[in-house]
């Protein structure tokens, strides 16, 4: 395994490749990661610039934004898509506040009990604010270990198998433990995934990997169920959408009928979204019957 990823290889390339991206900095504490990892989530990096730089300025510690209200929060969200997100991240900013003196925790145990913090985004916080040595695997990481290690176009269904195989690839000293370059291996190994062994139009003459099994067995076609692409108009994510670009562009709560208009062709379809807002705590309704975002009834 380590033949087709040799650390010295893919370190070497990260020094010269690596983006410039502002949570990069070693000024940014674990908070301002940890934004930027939850803005991350199925949301291109191009997307999260401006939007990070001016949470990590308005709300540069957590305490900041556990005092904003709900709506505030998702109001600056903006258009950044799937806004439970900003929400998650405001719960996680309150119970930081109150019980982990404003600051994120450093083992990714005590951060999987954190509001809206899953597995991925607890190791990648370890790893890159902390330099903890921990596996950190995505989708582009997935994706170079299907081709690099087993040969395969493509990665298939997450399984329990992905954790075992990055944490197979981190450089270790001569005693067994971990090396120091474990954390930015881990970073590299993701960069790879997100600039070179791209989904589509892969960029292997440019690839350090000249050990890649999947390049070495002539780039196999994927052989399995084809692969889902998300579709966005038409479905109940864009509902949702329309209907919050109205009450994040409102200083107050709103009249339904302002709700209706955004989206008049399936009245049921406007309805079942309206509602699902409701219930994910997005969206509140005040006393007179009117909509707002959440905290602001």
């Amino acid at each position: 395994m380590l033949n087709s990823v040799p650390p010295a290889t893919l370190l070497g390339w990260f020094d010269t490749h690596e983006r410039d991206l502002p949570w990069r900095d070693p000024s940014c504490t674990a908070w301002h990661i940890l934004i930027s990892e939850i803005m991350l989530q199925q949301t291109p990096v191009s997307r999260v610039l401006e939007p990070w730089r001016a949470w990590v300025e308005r709300w540069p510690v957590p305490s900041a934004m556990a005092a904003s209200t709900p709506g505030e929060v998702v109001r600056a969200w903006g258009k950044l898509g799937y806004p439970r997100r900003a929400l998650r991240l405001h719960e996680c900013a309150k119970v930081l506040a109150s019980e982990h003196a404003d600051r994120v925790p450093d083992d990714v145990e005590t951060m999987l009990t954190l509001p809206g913090i899953g597995d991925y985004t607890a190791r990648a916080v370890a790893c890159f604010a902390y330099g903890r040595a921990v596996p950190v695997v995505d989708t582009n990481v997935r994706r170079v270990i299907a081709r690099a290690v087993h040969g395969r176009e493509h990665p298939g269904n997450p399984s329990r198998r992905d954790l075992a195989d990055a944490e197979a690839l981190l450089p270790t000293r001569p005693d067994g433990g971990y090396a120091e370059t474990a954390p930015r291996f881990s970073a590299a190994l993701m960069e790879l995934g997100a600039l070179v062994c791209t989904a589509r139009n892969p960029k292997c003459d440019n690839c350090p990997l000249t050990g890649c099994t999947w390049v070495r067995l002539g780039r196999p076609a994927h052989q399995g169920p084809p692969r889902r692409t998300q579709k966005f108009a038409g479905t109940d994510r864009q509902v949702r959408g329309l209907l919050l670009d109205v009450l994040r562009g409102s200083t107050g709560a709103v009249e339904r009928e302002k709700l209706d208009v955004v989206w008049t062709k399936d009245t049921a379809q406007r309805d079942r979204a309206l509602d699902s807002l409701l219930v994910d705590g997005l969206v509140e309704l005040t006393s007179d019957g009117r909509y707002c975002l959440a905290g602001e009834a």
